[in-house]
């Protein structure tokens, strides 16, 4: 039966907020989802300490050899080798430590760093995908046996700057010529560590970040630069033209200068020549016999006996008993507990495509929420009348 007299505006602005409000929860849905070629993981990697290698922008296990015009910024270092080589014409701002205490405590810290970052859960298997052309936000990525770059990674911190990434590589990590790693939204280069189950390779012109730990050898082939860290544990450092710097993420504790204070001169005093007076002859008045008088004997009268009267007793007051006031308790003030740390957390926040899905999911809700009450305001409202036949 039709609806006599009712109004079809409310039916047709129902069915738009339905529409629209579906629609726009698949746009915001299209919006949460990472991008083709994006990876996302989880919040457990943590940044090793590495101790006394962390002045260290390179160390070899065996030998540290160079060829060309490189230049390291940051301590350079060998052990239990000793030998280091072509430096010159290599230029290190640092110091070098070849096969001595430093060198050796600094292999120490490494091995400690790497076998933490062994033990860390793996949140993405990346096993037989090359990481070039990838955005990847914090987290711990593993192979299982090789891993290789060719092109552009890309890690996203998502605007938090104690963010980690944790790359556990089987054997070998090579990177193709003019390859990459580079860092969006924040994030910090030292915290990124590349754990290496053999030998390391980048490519020719590479750009590489992060911090390099491993077992057995790194290369550095022509032009290849690194920010961050070369450690090796076992076996050699190669560099050939190469750059390689921990600026960003170590400095040298600058020395306080203790002032000495200056002695200053006490002025003595010029002694001063004093007169001394000439003694002279006084005369001497020659001496005169006075008469002495014969003593006379002066009769001395015997003391009276005087009664002495005895002593009064004189009553002594008892001491006044002076009432001794109570303590009294003093109030100990309860300890305020302290708010708990409002730390961030490494890993958290959401991206700007986050933040705009969240977003437009809510107006969507709204939109379909809105459609439904229309409805339901459409039925409880609406008049039928019986069909007038003519």
């Amino acid at each position: 039966m039709p609806r006599i007299g009712s109004n079809n505006k409310p039916r047709r602005l129902s069915s738009l907020a339905l529409i629209a409000g579906i629609v726009c929860l698949v746009l915001a849905v299209a919006l949460a989802v990472p991008a083709a070629g994006s990876q996302a993981a989880g919040l457990s990697a943590i940044a090793p300490g590495l101790g006394a290698a962390a002045s260290f922008a390179a160390l070899g296990g065996s030998t540290v050899t160079n060829t060309g015009p490189t230049v390291v910024n940051g301590d350079l270092g060998v052990s239990p080798g000793t030998a280091v080589t072509g430096f010159p014409p290599g230029i290190v701002n640092g110091t070098i430590h070849a096969g001595d205490a430093v060198a050796l405590q600094a292999q120490n810290d490494v091995i400690i760093a790497y076998n933490a970052l062994t033990s860390q859960a793996c949140d993405v298997d990346l096993t037989g995908q090359d990481l070039g052309g990838m955005t990847l936000t914090p987290g711990v990525y593993c192979f299982s046996s090789s891993a290789q770059l060719t092109g552009i990674l890309t890690l996203n911190a998502q605007g938090d700057p104690l963010s980690v990434w944790v790359f556990q590589i089987g054997s070998t990590l090579t990177t193709a010529s003019n390859s990459s790693v580079g860092m969006i939204n924040g994030g910090d280069l030292c915290n990124v560590f590349w754990q290496v189950g053999s030998s390391a390779t980048l490519g020719t012109g590479t750009a590489f970040v992060g911090n390099i730990l491993a077992l057995t050898s790194i290369t550095l082939t022509t032009g290849a630069g690194v920010d961050g860290r070369a450690l090796a544990r076992n076996g050699a450092v190669t560099m050939d033209s190469n750059n390689v710097s921990n600026v960003m993420c170590w400095s040298a504790p600058t020395p306080t200068d203790t002032p000495v204070a200056t002695p200053t001169d006490t002025p003595v005093a010029t002694p001063t020549d004093t007169p001394v007076a000439t003694p002279t002859d006084t005369p001497v008045a020659a001496p005169t016999d006075t008469p002495v008088p014969a003593p006379t004997d002066t009769p001395v009268p015997p003391p009276p006996n005087t009664p002495v009267p005895p002593p009064p007793n004189t009553p002594v007051p008892p001491p006044p008993n002076t009432p001794v006031p109570a303590p009294t308790d003093t109030p100990v003030a309860t300890p305020t507990a302290l708010p708990p740390s409002t730390l961030p957390v490494s890993g958290g926040g959401l991206d700007s495509r986050q933040l705009l899905a969240a977003a437009l999911g809510f107006l969507c809700l709204g939109l379909v929420l809105s459609g439904f009450a229309l409805r339901r305001k459409e039925a409880r409202n609406g008049v039928f009348l019986p069909i007038i036949r003519r």
